[in-house]
């Protein structure tokens, strides 16, 4: 069956659609950046119309552009920023608040309590994830108790909730749908993974009615139509996954122990462990990598607040850069003999720390450090951090041994980088052809679904490398970096445990 697909990938700084030809390549594309809102320290958060049209604007936009206006797009896959919370009215789909995004850290303190009344163990049991701020289940419980009105019209049945792949949706199907997928419903805090339904005792723990939840489908599964007004005509949107696990997908990571990093606002690791969740021991985070068929493969994973994100800092907050390309050629200019160290907790750190009340701070600095020396640390403070999340991952699950890791996302583009990353973590680093690999995935589950995309063997056959970065470091060399890293992050964290 011949056909292409329309991905939506909707992030945390822009919204993009991609059209995918039946050879896995993109055909046409669309993007938009939409504005960041952050009203007190630690709070972030997105407004829910910026969301939605800039999405809409972008698909449509895609399509144009598309042969024939896309007229042989025969499905919609979605990916999305994950853990960004919205609640809606179940009539009127009016949000009742903001969105309030994944980085956001007003509810830390809310954490603190529930991990002082001894819960984490069964949050964690449940759901493979920590109590901290990233995770929706807090932020829900936030909107319910701190917005007018929120909780009664909650407890009546009148709204609902999702994150940004629920709302897309909803709004995409003309408000006849109220859906996710597991991989998205993994990453609210109120998912239990093994059972795979909402676990009502942690909602209550919370004080979340199950009344606001959507239906939880496969990751390939049936989402609804598009309503025909918004494209001409109505659309199948039949994949659905969180952009980390899309990325996964996109970057044929299918056998157990294969590993890929994605590199955007933040940084995101996940290594495949099969169809038997691994429970770490080095607070790693157990997820669902992926739901086919009713099956679900699970993962570990390692993320990284701030990655992308630190180099936006250095052109928006220092003002030390023009573009993110500048980056590169700074760092390579920079002083051998000075080693200064970022380390980049602007949000708090995330894995294996989980330290939300960390603050970022710079180490090493001399009187001749200049802009060279700092953007190279921040550049090598992504590999430090990977580094942190491979060897936590490898403790988890030694038998995986030592991966290549697969690499997507906007620096992987900088060669300087990814050279960096292969020599600090001592293993090759392979880069693919498709740099889209986020959006890929969400349309390979998507075409899968249709009918039009072949199965996890054919699709991985297909994944193409563009380039492998071998490490050169000596070992030495890497073992004393490492250790200034660890001695910088030891002094930057909030308690010395």
């Amino acid at each position: 069956m011949a056909g292409s697909v329309l991905a939506i990938d909707q992030g945390t700084t822009s919204s993009r659609a991609i059209v995918f030809g039946g050879d896995f390549q993109p055909l046409s594309a669309g993007q938009q950046e939409f504005q960041q809102h952050f009203p007190k320290s630690g709070w972030v958060e997105h407004v829910p119309a910026d969301i939605w049209t800039s999405t809409l604007r972008v698909c449509r936009e895609a399509l144009e552009k598309a042969p024939d206006g896309g007229a042989d797009v025969v499905a919609i896959g979605i990916t999305n920023q994950r853990e960004t919370t919205l609640i809606w009215d179940r009539s009127t789909g009016e949000p009742v608040y903001n969105a309030i995004v994944w980085q956001d850290r007003r509810t830390s303190d809310f954490c603190a309590a529930l991990r002082a009344d001894g819960l984490e163990e069964a949050f964690s049991a449940s759901t493979g994830l920590l109590l901290d701020p990233y995770f929706s289940g807090t932020k829900i419980a936030w909107i319910l108790d701190n917005v007018d009105g929120v909780r009664a019209r909650a407890e009546r049945g009148e709204l609902v909730f999702g994150t940004v792949d629920t709302w897309l949706i909803w709004q995409l199907t003309g408000g006849r749908v109220h859906a996710t997928d597991a991989t998205n419903a993994a990453r609210t805090l109120i998912y239990n993974i093994h059972d795979n339904a909402w676990d009502a005792a942690l909602c209550a723990h919370l004080n979340i009615p199950l009344s606001l939840l959507p239906e939880v489908k496969d990751s390939a599964d049936e989402f609804g139509e598009t309503d025909p007004e918004l494209f001409g005509r109505a659309i199948p949107i039949t994949g659905v996954a969180g952009d980390q696990q899309a990325a996964t997908v996109g970057q044929a990571c299918f056998k157990p122990g294969m590993v890929k990093s994605t590199y955007g606002t933040g940084c995101f690791a996940l290594m495949n462990t099969g169809k038997t969740p691994v429970r770490s021991r080095n607070r790693m985070l157990t997820t669902i990598a992926y739901r086919l068929n009713g099956e679900t493969t699970y993962a570990l994973e390692g993320s990284i607040f701030i990655a992308g994100a630190a180099v936006q800092w250095l052109r928006d907050g220092l003002g030390l850069i023009e573009n993110a390309g500048d980056t590169q050629s700074l760092a390579e200019q920079a002083d051998p003999n000075q080693e200064v160290y970022l380390v980049p907790a602007f949000v708090g750190l995330g894995a294996p720390y989980w330290d939300a009340d960390a603050r970022g701070a710079l180490f090493g600095l001399t009187r001749n450090t200049g802009p060279k020396e700092i953007a190279r640390a921040v550049l090598q403070s992504v590999g430090y951090q990977t580094s942190d999340l491979i060897e936590a991952m490898h403790a988890d699950w030694p038998d995986a041994g030592r991966p290549v890791l697969r690499v997507d996302g906007g620096m992987t583009a900088s060669d300087w980088t990814m050279q960096f990353l292969a020599d600090i973590l001592g293993a090759p680093v392979d880069r693919p052809t498709v740099a889209e690999t986020t959006a890929l995935g969400a349309a390979w589950l998507a075409g899968f679904k249709a009918g039009i995309w072949p199965g996890p063997e054919a699709f991985s056959a297909e994944w193409k490398l563009e380039k492998r970065f071998e490490p050169h470091l000596q070992e030495s060399d890497r073992s004393r970096l490492l250790t200034g890293w660890q001695d910088a992050v030891r002094r930057t964290r909030s308690t010395q445990d």
